[in-house]
């Protein structure tokens, strides 16, 4: 739907799931898609199958790590024009029963690992006069939680959204734009458990207007508009893709 031509995109959590469906719809759109995941196994799989694909492992845990991928990519590659990071940790503990080290876990692949990848190819995008970058965030950054993940969850999507319109806010002048997508109950390997339990499950569906859940390909495509020269005056554009739930 969108096009990529001529284009190479770097997409963390890119093996599968919601990150493997913005890969293949950027392949598709006659680009070049960089897999950043840390299955190594499934990653390959998943290069195989788009064919117009590279693959890195990463681990968005680890500061030193992503920092050392990203240096790689930008030195292989002639040139880079964005990067989409969907890769992160589902925390499903209550307030009251999250330990110091789920709390910091959290925190630490979902915001900053996001911080570490946008800041690590930020230099690179001001050198090139330009480039675009779409986080991936979550309703529960919004809300406060109450679907899946819960306090930490949230904390670390409500950060991802800030981050995104700082960048969004100092990266302009460069020629860098910065958004983000919330989704919200969404069929994948992260919801699992969810789908899997008949109360829960009905619950959640009952909080969303349109009655079920998302395929990833929906989420894919407004990360894909997001990341396209189509959203060429958007910036700094929180958006959710929820079925109604929040209704901002």
């Amino acid at each position: 739907m969108f096009d990529f031509t001529g284009k190479t995109i770097l997409v963390t959590g890119a093996a599968q799931g919601i990150g493997k469906e913005t890969a293949k719809g950027i392949v598709q759109g006659g680009g070049h898609v960089v897999i950043l995941d840390i299955n190594e196994t499934i990653g390959n799989t998943t290069k195989n199958e788009l064919g117009n694909a590279s693959f890195y492992k990463i681990d968005l845990g680890d500061c030193q790590n992503i920092r050392k991928v990203m240096a790689q990519i930008l030195s292989d590659f002639d040139r880079v024009d964005g990067l989409i990071n969907v890769g992160g940790i589902i925390s499903k503990a209550q307030f009251e029963d999250i330990s110091d080290a789920e709390w910091e876990r959290t925190l630490r692949i979902n915001l900053t690992g996001t911080f570490t990848t946008c800041s690590a190819i930020y230099p690179y995008f001001i050198e090139k006069k330009g480039g675009r970058i779409v986080n991936v965030s979550s309703v529960a950054g919004k809300i406060g939680g109450g679907l899946l993940g819960t306090a930490a969850y949230a904390s670390s999507k409500a950060g991802v959204n800030g981050l995104t319109k700082a960048i969004a806010k100092e990266g302009g002048k460069y020629g860098i734009s910065c958004n983000a997508v919330c989704p919200s109950f969404t069929n994948t390997s992260m919801t699992k458990s969810l789908s899997e339990d008949p109360e829960k499950n009905a619950k959640v569906i009952g909080m969303i207007p349109l009655g079920r859940r998302a395929e990833p390909v929906e989420i894919a495509q407004m990360i894909l508009f997001f990341a396209s020269d189509a959203a060429s005056f958007v910036n700094g554009e929180i958006g959710d893709c929820d079925g109604g739930i929040v209704l901002d």
